[in-house]
């Protein structure tokens, strides 16, 4: 058996085939970028996706080689619509990245009220949320709306250029927040005919499910046998939970991207405004998830910034610079704040500095603002009643040690990494292999390391994180008007 994951992230698209026993038969990376029109926008041309798909399908599964199956995944939840012939109206809106919905929040917060959103849904409406993003096009670009027919994520339109199938999975319904109930598990059609009376929402599968099969007209264009199940797929980040197995009960997945995300998994749908209540990516199981603004996207911006052509020379330096990055601390709200802070015009601080600091320092500083950042949404899980047993860590940010080592020193917390740590793409081949067989994940990506927290590190951290959470508020305002300066700026440039 072998079988092909394709995920669609926010810096590249990946793909990888993988054999019968887990074994990672070749990789390929397609770099791309998000664009930002203005502040608070970050969006992406879906066709892009396509395209990348059949450029990494064309280079890692060779004319004559037998495909099995085809998973998919990618961010989310992002707001892409469509007309009737599948043709993208406007670029997709990303997840909770993009904060231009604020106005559109709070007018549907007054009209439907917090609560009975948080209790139907399991969320509160943000950034993250769907709805908010297709009112503010229905507001600002009613040309759009008007046409649009169909509502695609990366995944979801992935299936549908390969088999024609229109559906969505459960859990990237359940962060359409306030198209889905919860609850019920389906559609919520009173809101979703308030918010998007003219789309056509998917029908609903779950993300193992085979959507459909590879059609003539796909296998022309990427190279697949025609006939190639394919399953329906999921939000990113819930694929890169499956790839390193931490789906029971009480594990926690800490994704090292371009963002930080986690997720916990829950006996019970637990409600918390700070945090994301939704369906799991397996039937029967439900998440309670956070996630950062920026994590990776903030130490990639630092090295470009420094002119540094790869990281290994900073993560050298870094570690030299020690715990506590000789005094300096940095706030990672660099494009605002998802959980447990929820302020979208929450920006970026580094208090501390000297003419004596080092880019090292300002590296170090980076990594541990992130552990900071990890350690104040596991407390709000906790808060929360989340019981956190077992704590898995994937993504790139798990290569080089030094970063996974801050985050553990941080926040006490035992991380366990598997042997295979691509993440999403890996996740998404071993839906679609075990939609035709049965896959054990421990012979599939068995555990290679743990990362053990130090006492006397975090004794010193625990200090800092103090000093961390007195930030936000100490330089809320501050921001908050500067977020106003920087929106009055791309309006009204002054050339």
């Amino acid at each position: 058996m072998t079988v092909l994951g394709v995920d669609i992230g926010t810096s590249s698209s990946k793909g990888v085939l993988v054999g019968a026993d887990g074994t990672v038969l070749g990789t390929a990376v397609r770099p791309h970028a998000v664009d930002r029109p203005r502040p608070g926008h970050v969006e992406m041309d879906a066709r892009v996706w396509w395209d990348e798909f059949i450029s990494l399908a064309h280079e890692l599964v060779p004319p004559g080689t037998v495909v099995h199956a085809v998973g998919v995944s990618g961010m989310g939840p992002c707001v892409a619509l469509a007309d009737e012939t599948d043709t993208p109206l406007h670029p997709a809106i990303l997840y909770g990245v993009d904060t231009r919905a604020t106005a559109q929040i709070a007018r549907l917060d007054a009209e439907l009220g917090r609560d009975a959103v948080l209790g139907r849904c399991g969320s509160l409406l943000s950034t993250q949320a769907v709805g908010p993003k297709i009112a503010w096009l229905a507001e600002h670009r009613p040309d759009v709306t008007a046409r649009a027919r169909r509502l695609y994520m990366p995944s979801s339109y992935l299936v549908r250029q390969l088999t024609g199938a229109y559906v969505l999975d459960h859990h990237s319904a359940s962060q359409s927040v306030p198209l889905y109930d919860s609850l019920a598990q389906e559609w919520y059609r009173p809101w979703a005919r308030r918010i998007a009376p003219d789309i056509e929402l998917p029908p609903l599968r779950w993300p193992g499910d085979i959507a459909g099969r590879v059609t003539a007209e796909a296998s022309a264009v990427t190279g697949l046998p025609s006939g190639t199940p394919v399953v329906t797929g999921t939000i990113d980040a819930w694929s890169e939970a499956l790839s390193v197995g931490a789906q029971g009960t009480g594990d926690l997945m800490l994704m090292y991207g371009s963002t930080m995300f986690l997720i916990n998994t829950v006996s019970e749908r637990l409600l918390v405004p700070q945090l994301w209540s939704t369906v799991g990516a397996l039937p029967g199981t439900r998440s309670l998830a956070g996630g950062m603004a920026t994590s990776g996207v903030i130490i990639d911006w630092l090295r470009s910034l420094l002119g540094v052509p790869d990281h290994h020379a900073l993560l050298a330096e870094a570690e030299a610079s020690g715990p506590g990055a000789k005094g300096l601390l940095m706030l990672p709200y660099f494009a605002g704040e998802r959980t447990p802070v929820a302020d979208p015009d929450a920006r970026g601080v580094i208090a501390g500095l000297t003419v004596e600091h080092t880019r090292g320092d300002l590296y170090r500083a980076a990594l541990e603002a992130t552990a900071y950042g990890v350690r104040h949404n596991v407390e709000a899980m906790r808060a929360a009643g989340a019981d956190i047993r077992r704590v898995v860590a994937v993504g790139g940010g798990t290569r080089g040690g030094l970063w996974t080592r801050i985050v553990s020193d941080v926040t006490g917390l035992e991380q366990e990494i598997r042997t295979v740590t691509i993440g999403a793409s890996y996740g998404a081949a071993l839906l679609s292999a075990r939609a035709i067989a049965d896959v054990d994940i421990d012979a599939w990506n068995p555990v290679r390391e743990r990362v053990v927290p130090d006492a006397l590190r975090r004794s010193r951290y625990d200090d800092l994180y103090g000093l961390y959470l007195r930030l936000y508020p100490a330089t809320r305002d501050i921001g908050h008007a500067l977020a106003r300066h920087q929106r009055a700026l791309a309006d009204n440039p002054p050339w």
